[in-house]
């Protein structure tokens, strides 16, 4: 484990005001998607999108890191050039998600674990040696009846940590993402329980498996009330909810916090994390900054529909989404930008 190597590559990945792309849609994830633009549902057409992603100029500008697939770290452009390599030429660093999805917990069949742990080791080491200085493992928690139970948390928590430390056990910084989902109709009180206390069980976890934090980044939910919740609170009160919780539970040594989006709409996401830095920004030990999926390639997928002529139209509008969550996380962004 190279301490110095893990502090310095989460330190750039959280630098200035720029933030991170995840397009490491699994294979069953990105074809819906396609399918709902009508875009053909094949390797070739996901590679052409991925390209379309990584080719977009200045993109560099806003974006620190790009989360890919198994798929894409080994897929080229046109001309034969790895899209790893495209990614460092637009200072991007290159990072891997490697968990293999979720299985019903055992018990509790309404709750997800997640699988991967099984060889990563060895993945790990492949996935460094191609490249990627950086990896994603992505735990689900569901808010319900009687739910989420404190073993789910508990073993999701575990995972995630013993993934961390393999990580970083070959100098890979690990984001650690404990996603508390927005589905159902709780009220965001109950979302901000629920986080605090998966944070909280997640950060012992990393504790007791020896996890150098400084070489850490955390991947939480914004704390929001369910999407079916009849209360939806204000831009003002989602961002006092979400620094709060993690005031409370995130250890001041963590690298830094790169929010995902979780289902919100790119401007929701976006008006969010501007609230976030407008108002808290002299209360925050750690930088907050973006790692999007949806909040940042729908419009763009929406304007590409699969056709050659319409990827410079698609490109322009993945740079100003992403210039956008920049300037969000500067504490710059206006909903009159955003236009």
């Amino acid at each position: 484990m190279n301490l110095e190597e893990l502090k310095h590559t989460a330190t750039v990945l959280m630098a200035g005001e720029r933030g991170l792309i995840a397009m490491d849609e699994s294979l069953p994830t990105c074809n819906k998607r396609f399918e709902k633009v009508g875009i053909p549902q094949t390797e070739e057409y996901r590679r052409l999108y991925r390209q379309l992603i990584v080719t977009t100029p200045g993109l560099g500008e806003y974006i620190s890191g790009a989360i890919l697939f198994d798929e894409t770290i080994y897929q080229s452009t046109d001309d034969k050039v790895l899209f790893v390599d495209v990614l460092k030429h637009q200072n991007i660093i290159p990072g891997i998600k490697v968990d293999e999805g979720t299985i019903d917990m055992p018990g509790s069949p309404e709750e997800k674990i997640t699988n991967g742990l099984d060889g990563l080791d060895l993945r790990l080491n492949n996935y460094y040696g191609l490249g990627a200085r950086f990896a994603k493992w992505r735990a689900v928690i569901t808010i319900g009846k009687g739910l989420p139970t404190p073993a789910n948390i508990k073993a999701n928590a575990e995972s995630l940590a013993k993934y961390a430390r393999l990580c970083q056990d070959d100098d890979i910084v690990p984001i650690v993402e404990p996603e508390v989902l927005m589905d159902g109709d709780h009220t965001i009180e109950r979302c901000y329980e629920v986080t605090q206390q998966a944070i909280k069980e997640l950060f012992e976890q990393l504790n007791a498996h020896d996890v150098y934090l400084p070489g850490l980044i955390l991947k939480p939910n914004m704390v929001i009330a369910g999407k079916d919740c009849t209360i939806q609170n204000s831009t003002d009160e989602v961002a006092a909810a979400t620094v709060n919780c993690l005031l409370s539970v995130v250890p001041k040594e963590v690298a830094g916090v790169a929010f995902l989006s979780g289902g919100q709409s790119p401007q929701e996401a976006t008006a969010h994390l501007q609230a976030m830095h407008a108002k808290f920004e002299s209360k925050l030990p750690w930088p907050l900054t973006f790692s999007f999926s949806r909040a940042l390639q729908q419009p763009t997928l929406e304007l590409w529909k699969g056709k050659e002529e319409n990827v410079k139209a698609a490109q322009d509008m993945l740079y100003f989404r992403a210039s956008m969550d920049s300037a969000a996380r500067a504490g710059q962004y206006s909903v009159d930008l955003d236009q």
